[in-house]
């Protein structure tokens, strides 16, 4: 079977298991009609391990690196969603803070990783 790079990566592990919940939220939004919502959470939401996937492909480090940025960005286009979301009460404290931590830690985990490619 074919493997990609990008596939042995731990933070693009925790970019898709982050992806998949952001995408339940998403689906529950959907369902109350807050579509807008959704479409912006499943966007944001893919676009960490769309970025962390397209830039292990690049020819260089400093290029990976570039894309690295795009998903940590991504990774607090997500945050704000939540806090949104959670002021409109969509969805719980805890639900909130549960993924704000997953988001935390895979933004400092894609920093250091960063960090080694431009080392």
């Amino acid at each position: 079977m074919v493997k990609f790079r990008f596939q042995d990566l731990e933070i693009w592990k925790l970019s898709i298991e982050i992806g998949d919940e952001l995408f339940n939220i998403a689906d529950g939004l959907e369902q109350r009609k807050y579509f807008r919502w959704a479409e912006q959470l499943r966007a944001s939401g893919l676009s960490m391990s769309n970025n962390i996937a397209e830039g292990s492909g690049s020819s260089s480090d400093k290029d990976f690196a570039r894309f690295l940025e795009f998903a940590k960005k991504s990774t607090f286009e997500n945050a704000n969603v939540l806090y949104v979301i959670h002021r409109r009460k969509l969805i719980s404290e805890n639900a909130r803070d549960n993924l704000l931590e997953k988001l935390d830690h895979l933004c400092r985990k894609t920093m250091n990783f960063m960090k080694t490619l431009r080392a």
